[in-house]
C-alpha cells in the first residue's frame, strides 16, 4: 500500500485560497506562538513558553542552523515512505507528541483534545504523569491509536508501580521515564508570576485517580483537594533515584521502558547496561538547566554509543521538516514535537493540534522529496554538511 503524501496538505491550503480562504492558524511557527500568546493568560503562556532561563532554549534552535542539508538530484521520489517501526509497531510517520503536562491551563479539554487529534493521524501521544485527565480517560478517548505514558518517577515505589501497571492495563505501549526532573529548576518567568498550577490542584488527575495515592489521603480530593496537593508535593521529587532503581521499575511492567533526558554518551551506556529499551535525547526543551548543551549537539555521541541496539529518539527544538531530517541524519529513529502543538491547542483546540501536526508532516514529506530521499529510513549522516 502506498504511503500517504502528507505534502498534499500544502495544495489543499492553496486551493482554499482560490475560494478566498486563508489558514485559520498562522503558518510560521513564530507567528503561531505569537498568536497563542495573545489569547493565553501571561501565567499560562509563560508556563509553557518559558524555561530555566533562555540560553538553552536559544541553543536548541541555533544549533540546528549549523547543520546543512546537502540535497541530491534526479532521484525517484514520486512515492515517499516516512514510516518508522518502534517496538514492533509500524507508524506512518516519524513523529510523536512530547509529554506536556497540565494542558488544562491552555484549554479545558486539555489532553483529551490533544490525544484525539494525534490519534486521527496515528501519531502517538506521550501522556504526561501530570495531566489534567487520567490515563484511563485519555485511553478511552483515543481507542486503539498508539499511545505511550510518561513517568515522573515518584518517591514511593508503590506509586510508581501503580502508575506503570495502570498504563499497561489501559493499553499504553511504552513507558517514558523522565530523568532530568529530580527537582524543578529555577524558572524566573513562573516565579515572577508566582504560578505553579499543581498547587491549585491542576494536572493531578493521575494521582487523584490512583488507588494507592488515594489510600493515603486524609480526605478524598472530591471533598478537599489540599491533602492531594500536599501528598503530590511529597511524592513528585525523588532526587535519591539512581540507575540501579530501574530494576524495580522493570519488574513492575512488561512494557518497553525508555529514558528521557539523556545528553551524555556515558549515561547512554549506563542506560543500556541497566536494560532500558530506548533512549530519548532531550534537555527538556531548556526547562531544567540554563546553559546546557543543545540537545541536537548531544545526539550524535549518544547515537554512536547506542549503536542501534535500542531506538534513539530526539526531543527539544523540533520546529520544521528540515529539523526532523537533521535529527534523523544525526542518529534519531524518530522525533518528539513539543510546544508548537500546544499553541495549536490554545488557538483552536483539537483541530488546532491536528493542523499543527499535519503541517509538520507535510513539511517533512516535501523536504524529504526535495533532498532526494524517498524513504525516511534511508536518511543518514551523508545528508548533512556542517
Amino acid at each position: 500500500m502506498a504511503q500517504p503524501h502528507y505534502g498534499d496538505h500544502q495544495l489543499k491550503i492553496y486551493q482554499g485560497g482560490l475560494k478566498g480562504a486563508r489558514p485559520r492558524l498562522p503558518v510560521r511557527m513564530e507567528d503561531l506562538e505569537h498568536a497563542a500568546h495573545q489569547v493565553l493568560s501571561k501565567e499560562s503562556y509563560w508556563y509553557v513558553a518559558g524555561g530555566a532561563g533562555e540560553v538553552t532554549m536559544r541553543a536548541n534552535r541555533s544549533a540546528f542552523d549549523r547543520y546543512r542539508i546537502h540535497p541530491r538530484m534526479l532521484t525517484d521520489v514520486s512515492e515517499r515512505d516516512p514510516s518508522v517501526t518502534l517496538f514492533e509497531r509500524t507508524l506512518p510517520s516519524p513523529l510523536l507528541l512530547a509529554p506536556i503536562g497540565v494542558q488544562s491551563i491552555i484549554r479545558p479539554e486539555a489532553e483529551l483534545a490533544t490525544a484525539r487529534a494525534a490519534a486521527s493521524l496515528q501519531v502517538p501521544t506521550i501522556l504526561s504523569t501530570v495531566s489534567a485527565h487520567s490515563m484511563e480517560s485519555v485511553a478511552e478517548a483515543v481507542g486503539d491509536a498508539p499511545r505511550w505514558f510518561q513517568l515522573y518517577w515518584p518517591r514511593s515505589t508503590e506509586l510508581a508501580t501503580s502508575f506503570v501497571q495502570r498504563a499497561e492495563q489501559a493499553g499504553y505501549e511504552a513507558v517514558v521515564v523522565t530523568l532530568d526532573t529530580k527537582m524543578m529548576a529555577w524558572r524566573a518567568r513562573d516565579l515572577q508570576n508566582a504560578f505553579l498550577p499543581f498547587l491549585n490542584g491542576q494536572g493531578l488527575a493521575n494521582y487523584t485517580s490512583d488507588p494507592w495515592f488515594r489510600d493515603g489521603l486524609a480526605r478524598p480530593p472530591e471533598e478537599d483537594i489540599r491533602p492531594s496537593v500536599k501528598r503530590w508535593a511529597e511524592e513528585f521529587a525523588a532526587p535519591f533515584k539512581t540507575w540501579k532503581d530501574l530494576a524495580t521499575l522493570r519488574e513492575a511492567t512488561n512494557l518497553p521502558i525508555l529514558v528521557k533526558g539523556v545528553l551524555h554518551p556515558e549515561d547512554a551506556r549506563l542506560a543500556l547496561e541497566h536494560g532500558v529499551n530506548g533512549i530519548i535525547v532531550s534537555n527538556h526543551g531548556g526547562r531544567q538547566i540554563d546553559g546546557s548543551i543543545a540537545a541536537i549537539d548531544a545526539l550524535p555521541s549518544v547515537a554512536t554509543m547506542v549503536d542501534a541496539r535500542v531506538p534513539v529518539l530526539f526531543d527539544s527544538g523540533i520546529r520544521t521538516g528540515s529539523d526532523v531530517l537533521k535529527a534523523k541524519a544525526l542518529g534519531a529513529d524518530a522525533v518528539l514535537l513539543g510546544r508548537p502543538y500546544i499553541w495549536g491547542l490554545a488557538l483552536d483546540g483539537e483541530e488546532g493540534v491536528r493542523e499543527v501536526i499535519k503541517r509538520l508532516l507535510a513539511d517533512v514529506d516535501l523536504t524529504m522529496a526535495l533532498a532526494g530521499k524517498a524513504r525516511f529510513a534511508e536518511i543518514d549522516r551523508g545528508l548533512l554538511v556542517d
